[in-house]
């Protein structure tokens, strides 16, 4: 056993930690034994020296062994989830648990909450009244075993570790380290217990890594990791040069996803998102033996209503309304002020910065900037214009909801600033790149 400043130095210095070192190092900082400037001084150090394959395995596993570590093998079916990397509209995890359920997959989905310009799963559900977003783990296992899914948010001794890490990282400027990002991930993923996971690594404006090369970097390594950790994982790469869907916000989204599940919109960008990932996490699961039997299983869960019947279960089973597909708008908060955004001049959309809009819902209260800060359900975007629409008197930039007419005004300048016009417009590549292989070194 060495000193935790050996430890430290042999990192700092370039070498390649042994897994006792890092299983040491990962015991103390979840006891208290490392002190936070041992931590930021060793993630200071990944920072700058980075780390090997065989490092990034002990440490996601170091981290997932800090706290409770389920077990889902009593299940007929295998355990599934999947991971975004986040952006504007992404609210596929609502539609996709309850299509997985809906084919024999269990999808124990531990979430997140948004943070930045990103959205996060665990705001949009804590928008339906009485939905209880942070249950115990017996109630959480019961919902699991008898609906199919269940989109809790990550409990207190559940990788312990990655939440004290993040902490410090957060505040020393080492939260762009590749090795530290895919061990916070998958330490997470691998507590859970599951049998198989589909990563959805996102590029472009309104990413969190804007380019393609650096996302398809971390979808290798969240894919090489994984594997070697004992959890089978396949990543999709997509485009979040535009938002995936056309509403941004808490309620809105959740307004939007039960518009998916029940038939009455959906938009093809992310239509296609959410089947193709189910149908990876089909695969994963061997529930399906292909990817074209999976998108046909997963298509057909929505065309029968399959989904909807399972998120319907799940939403009254963890305390919302049992009613909440069939009257959204008495359960979900409207916003006082509802008016759309035109553009300056008329158009077609070119381009967008995604992130701009985003920020345009923080700036609505829709968001947040620092964990602390509160989220009004109620507020934000639909009706958003995508790339490749003809903008004009007749067809605003987006419909606006907003808490008062100050708020309108100031997103709307947010808006119109984040939308570039020009002659024409055309999206890119929706999902540029399927990873299956393992990153070395």
């Amino acid at each position: 056993m060495r000193l935790t400043q050996e430890i430290i130095a042999a990192k700092r210095d370039g070498g390649e930690l042994p897994d006792a070192d890092i299983r040491q190092l990962i015991a103390g900082l979840t006891e208290g034994s490392v002190s936070e400037g041992q931590a930021a001084a060793f993630a200071m150090a990944v920072y700058f020296n980075g780390m090997t394959e065989k490092e990034r395995v002990a440490l996601t596993l170091a981290m997932r062994d800090s706290g409770t570590v389920l077990r889902w093998d009593d299940l007929p079916g295998p355990a599934l989830d999947k991971h975004s990397t986040g952006g504007v509209g992404d609210t596929v995890s609502l539609p996709l648990a309850a299509a997985v359920a809906a084919c024999g997959g269990y999808v124990p989905m531990i979430s997140g909450r948004g943070l930045g310009h990103t959205g996060g799963t665990l705001d949009k559900l804590d928008a339906v009244p009485g939905y209880v977003s942070q249950p115990g783990i017996a109630l959480f296992r019961q919902v699991v075993r008898d609906v199919g899914c269940a989109i809790i948010g990550q409990t207190a001794d559940l990788a312990p570790a990655d939440k004290r890490l993040y902490a410090i990282r957060d505040v020393t400027a080492t939260v762009e380290s590749l090795p530290l990002i895919t061990a916070s991930i998958l330490s997470k993923k691998l507590a859970a217990g599951l049998h198989g996971l589909a990563m959805d690594v996102k590029f472009g404006s309104g990413a969190f890594m804007r380019e393609r090369d650096e996302a398809k970097a971390l979808a290798k390594a969240l894919v090489g990791v994984a594997n070697d950790a004992g959890l089978p994982t396949t990543a999709l790469l997509t485009d979040m040069e535009e938002p995936l869907a056309s509403a941004a916000g808490n309620a809105l989204e959740v307004a939007y996803a039960l518009d998916h599940l029940t038939g009455r919109r959906r938009e093809p960008r992310f239509h296609e998102v959410t089947v193709a990932l189910g149908a990876e996490m089909l695969v994963l699961g061997r529930l399906a033996a292909d990817l074209d039997e999976g998108r046909a299983r997963i298509e057909r869960a929505f065309a029968s209503g399959a989904a909807a019947e399972r998120f319907a279960r799940m939403v009254a089973a963890l305390g919302g309304p049992a009613d909440l597909l069939e009257r959204p708008q008495a359960h979900l908060a409207p916003a006082p002020v509802v008016k759309p955004v035109f553009a300056a001049r008329a158009g077609i959309v070119a381009g967008i910065d995604t992130r701009g809009v985003g920020l345009a819902v923080v700036a609505l209260g829709g968001g947040r900037l620092r964990p602390q800060d509160a989220i009004d359900p109620a507020v934000g975007l639909t009706q958003l214009a995508a790339i490749g629409d003809e903008i004009g008197p007749d067809r605003p930039l987006a419909i606006l909801h907003a808490r008062s007419e100050a708020d309108h005004a100031a997103a709307s300048q947010r808006l119109q600033a984040a939308y570039r016009l020009g002659e024409m417009g055309s999206g890119g590549e929706l999902i540029a790149e399927r990873i299956t292989e393992r990153a070395r070194g």
